[in-house]
């Protein structure tokens, strides 16, 4: 699976804000911090606040605030606000394909895919992410990763993902 620049920069700038306190915080400073190119961020926090995941502020201290508490927004909230549905495939809901012959259990597949990562980013919010402390099946699932592509490594694979 790929994560978009997008998704990536928006977490980021999200956790910023998260450790940021009670005032607004220009997008200058979240871009300068994450070193995310501004432009791209305005669009993204732009997306943000038209679902209320941000506030803006106009005037010389203004800039922008969670829309909630950082421990209320998950990431699967900021991945689909910017980004759209977890998984899709060709734009079909998964529980209405179906597929012929040896391909019949592949929507299954996608179905645990999407299953996953509901798991992983509906379950980590901004405040988890910004202080440090991931839910315990985040860090035990990262944990699994990295060994087993230390393990595909050291047996020679190129492609260890």
């Amino acid at each position: 699976m790929r994560i978009p620049a997008k998704v990536d920069y928006a977490i980021r700038a999200l956790a910023e804000l998260a450790i940021a306190g009670e005032g607004p915080v220009k997008a200058e400073q979240l871009a300068d911090a994450q070193d995310i190119p501004i432009n791209f961020l305005r669009d993204i926090m732009r997306e943000l606040r038209r679902v209320r995941i941000v506030r803006s502020h106009r005037g010389p201290e203004g800039g922008f605030v969670l829309g909630r508490p950082a421990a209320e927004i998950s990431l699967a909230d900021i991945f689909r606000a910017v980004d759209g549905p977890l998984a899709e495939v060709r734009d079909q809901s998964l529980s209405a394909m179906s597929y012929q012959g040896p391909a019949t259990e592949l929507p299954v597949v996608w179905m645990a895919v999407r299953a996953s990562l509901r798991r992983v980013l509906e379950t980590t919010t901004v405040a988890d992410l910004a202080n440090g402390s991931l839910p315990t099946t985040v860090a035990d699932l990262a944990e699994e990763y990295r060994s087993t592509t230390e393990a595909r490594w050291a047996g020679g694979e190129q492609f260890a993902d």
